[in-house]
């Protein structure tokens, strides 16, 4: 598996956080877990039910130490959206996923899910409100040395005084 890299750029391989300084090329030469930066979702952006069952397979993947928790959390999400949605798209969606995560494969089941993000977004309409961020006990503690800050959340009318 060969990955391009342009500076300042991490890479998540298994577990461990690599950042390079210049553009760089990594072959992989062995079976590795890996997440690029740009696929990462921060623990703020979980916005939606699809996006916190994202987080929860990405956490199984990029912190194995967390698998156990993150895989508990996962089927609990899963069990919520499926209790809630008749939506065919979603739900054949996540009985790929979950069987992608049986298999060990969180990276494809990953893949799935963000292409569900569409049908989700269609669904819950413009003026969903906004669930929990997934516990932080999940949230991995060694991810970066820098944190993106918070997006602000949209005031709601009952905010306004």
């Amino acid at each position: 598996m060969h990955l391009s890299l342009k500076a300042g750029e991490r890479v998540y391989i298994n577990g461990a956080v690599v950042r390079v300084d210049r553009k760089v090329a990594l072959e992989l030469m062995n079976d590795a877990t890996f997440l690029l930066e740009g696929h990462v979702l921060q623990a703020e952006e979980a916005t939606t039910p699809l996006r916190q069952l994202y987080f929860a397979a990405q956490t199984m993947l990029i912190t194995p130490a967390q698998a156990g928790p993150a895989r508990s959390l996962y089927a609990l999400i899963e069990e919520g959206i499926l209790a809630v949605t008749t939506e065919p798209a979603i739900r054949e969606g996540l009985a790929a996923a979950q069987a992608l995560v049986e298999a060990g494969r969180a990276f494809e089941a990953l893949k799935l899910i963000r292409g569900l993000y569409a049908t989700e977004a269609t669904l819950l309409g413009p003026l969903a409100p906004l669930p929990e961020v997934p516990p932080a006990a999940l949230v991995p503690s060694a991810r970066s040395g820098q944190r993106r800050r918070p997006r602000p959340r949209p005031a709601l009318s009952s905010d306004k005084a």
